[in-house]
């Protein structure tokens, strides 16, 4: 009798503490229901439709369909099948990939050129953990992105269940908001809130962990739950919390919700910053902008961004997703001798740029130069300021904005952008080191192969003006960078400040997503291509086809290059000439290799590449390059 009574004590203490229900009328019904074995009226308490088959599935993708998501990216999984049903029923593009870093770093090129969201889903367990660094990635180039997750039944969680780990626990220190769903009722304001988080502040990724109880369908849950047929005495316990458990999981699924976004509002500058910095500029004899990837954030457009940059008329050094803004011949656009140009600069606008490793922690800015520093992000406004830098005035703000108003302030005043003798000193200098780096174009190599600058000159001049250029690679891309021009804004993805290799065929591929008519060509070393030239079997099946040109001079030369004369040793370094034109032939694309007996033809096999992309087939373009000192001194580690 005790034990009996010790049992109803606790599972009336369940029943409040966990099921929300403090009710005496409703206690005494769910009593009462039980003692005759029955279990459905429990059901009806939650307002649970238990005889209906729609799904968790449904309410994720109607969330995305508002948010005018147009495709998400996965590898299919058991764990998340409602959810992709779910979107293919609402027009929502699944374009799935062979490996699920692939579909996060689609994702990402999605939300940098469409300035929203991106998205990707994978299953639970390893599907998550392969994302990891596409995530990482994300972070740090400040991409907003959701990664949706598979999970395990929400009773079956460290319990041994088929790929059951803690996935927010690796997540919680990558994403702006890790969160588990745990009722079907809360999918729709957690999906909308992620979203709102991720574009928010400075952006990034957010992590949704869907168990698959809370996404398959009130019957199939409660058929594998675990129910015990004609149970009795504590069976009969365990089948009522079983039961209380999907049913307050389930319960009020389908009522109405708000599923349209919620609004954006980015940081702003205030007046009197503006005005602060309008007035250091008007005193500045060489005035110099860094632009980094934050400036092409919304809410201001991309064209919009390169008129504001044009009427400022400073000289301007583009990095990150801002390389092309001003197209390819912008007299105020300077590519090389950055390092000097800095040194003599009286004012030095960091428009989105950081004073990490790529600015030396800021030791190339001059002691001399004022300093203006413009970001969402406070930790990245002032890296390593009163360490190796000096700030003359710190502007936590939207970039995009803050150079908009800065402008419209400067206009007014009557400021007619830098001094003439400042930008032809700087475009002069600009001259000299392009007659420079044409002398190396023209280099014999001393091992009777292609000069890479050479190469990548030549595809510079056979480029359609809306090519978007993936970069994945270490010193065959960082040369690129140098040679092949981006035509205007969003046209170049590159990782960001991650250095991630692997990330040119997810990025071709949401390029090719959003941009499906325009030629995408994916700059390859030949080492980072082993990460994903798989996905060409990919853009074969979406009919989404794109161009990769390796590099292939069988080594890892950004690391050898140092490590060689370092070490003297060049272990793990070296690679092998593959036929990496056969594995495209495999894969269902064109394959053409370039070498120096066929020099001559380069131009054609670029030009017929682009005619084939454009009928549907994808090519890659095996290039057998040398080894030059091109990039000597540059960074690998």
């Amino acid at each position: 009798m005790l034990v009996q009574l010790i049992l109803v004590v606790g599972f009336i203490y369940i029943l409040r503490k966990y099921f929300d229900i403090n009710s005496f009328e409703k206690l005494k019904k769910i009593f009462n229901d039980l003692k005759e074995g029955k279990q459905h009226p429990i059901s009806a308490i939650f307002q649970v439709d238990d005889k209906s088959n729609r799904h968790g599935g449904e309410l994720v993708a109607s969330v995305l369909h508002a948010h005018g998501v147009q495709e998400v990216f996965t590898l299919v999984g058991g764990h998340i099948s409602p959810i992709l049903v779910g979107c293919e029923n609402l027009g929502i593009k699944v374009i799935d990939t062979r490996h699920e870093v692939t579909a996060v770093f689609a994702a990402d090129a999605v939300a940098r050129l469409r300035q929203s969201i991106g998205v990707a889903a994978v299953t639970a367990g390893p599907g998550v953990t392969n994302t990891i660094t596409a995530v990482k990635n994300a972070q740090m180039a400040e991409s907003p992105l959701l990664l949706i997750g598979g999970a395990a039944p929400t009773l079956l969680q460290n319990r041994g269940a088929l790929q059951d780990i803690d996935q927010l626990v690796l997540f919680r220190p990558l994403c702006k908001y890790a969160v588990r769903v745990k009722r079907l009722k809360d999918i729709v304001p957690t999906v909308r809130e992620a979203i709102h988080i991720a574009q928010s502040g400075t952006p990034g990724p957010v992590f949704i962990e869907f168990p698959i109880d809370v996404l398959y369908p009130y019957p199939t849950v409660l058929k594998e739950i675990g129910l015990v047929p004609n149970a009795k005495g504590i069976k009969r316990l365990i089948n009522a919390y079983l039961f209380m458990h999907i049913s307050r999981q389930f319960g009020g699924a389908w009522e109405q919700q708000d599923i349209t976004p919620i609004p954006v509002t980015p940081p702003r500058p205030k007046e009197e910053q503006i005005d602060e910095v309008a007035k250091i500029l008007l005193e500045s004899k060489r005035p110099l902008i860094l632009l980094g990837s934050q400036a092409t954030l919304p809410p201001v457009k991309a064209d919009d961004l390169r008129k504001t940059v044009e009427k400022l008329g400073i000289p301007v050094y583009l990095g990150g997703m801002s390389r092309g803004l001003l197209g390819v011949n912008s007299n105020l656009q300077m590519r090389q001798n950055r390092k000097e140009a800095l040194k003599d600069a009286d004012v030095v606008i960091l428009a989105g740029t950081v004073c990490d490793f790529r600015l030396g922690y800021g030791k190339v800015l001059s002691s001399k130069s004022k300093i203006i520093a413009i970001n969402r992000n406070k930790d990245q406004l002032t890296k390593n300021e009163k360490i190796f830098w000096k700030s003359t005035a710190l502007l936590q703000s939207d970039v995009g904005t803050t150079l908009v108003d800065l402008q419209r302030v400067l206009q007014q005043k009557g400021w007619k952008g830098a001094p003439s003798d400042w930008l032809k000193t700087l475009q002069d200098r600009e001259l000299e080191k392009e007659s420079s780096n044409l002398k190396k174009m023209k280099e014999e190599l001393p091992d009777g192969n292609l000069n890479p600058l050479s190469l990548l000159s030549q595809l510079d001049k056979a480029l359609p003006d809306d090519t978007i250029l993936v970069a994945d690679g270490g010193d065959f891309v960082g040369s690129a960078a140098y040679i092949v021009r981006p035509r205007g804004p969003l046209q170049w993805l590159d990782p960001g400040a991650f250095g991630t290799l692997g990330v040119g065929g997810g990025f071709a591929l949401g390029a090719k997503a959003v941009y499906p008519d325009r030629p995408v060509v994916i700059l390859y070393g030949d080492g980072s291509s082993g990460y994903s030239i798989m996905e060409f079997d990919t853009f074969t099946r979406f009919k989404l086809p794109v161009i990769g040109v390796i590099g292939n001079d069988a080594c890892w030369s950004q690391i050898a290059r140092d490590q060689v004369p370092w070490f003297n040793s060049a272990v793990a370094c070296n690679l092998a000439y593959n036929k990496y034109d056969q594995v495209a032939e495999g894969l269902g694309a064109n394959g053409v290799v370039v070498n120096k007996a066929n020099e001559s033809e380069i131009k054609t096999v670029f030009a017929q590449a682009i005619h084939e992309c454009k009928n549907g087939k994808s090519t890659i373009i095996n290039a057998i390059i040398g080894k030059t000192d091109f990039r000597k001194g540059s960074i690998s580690v």
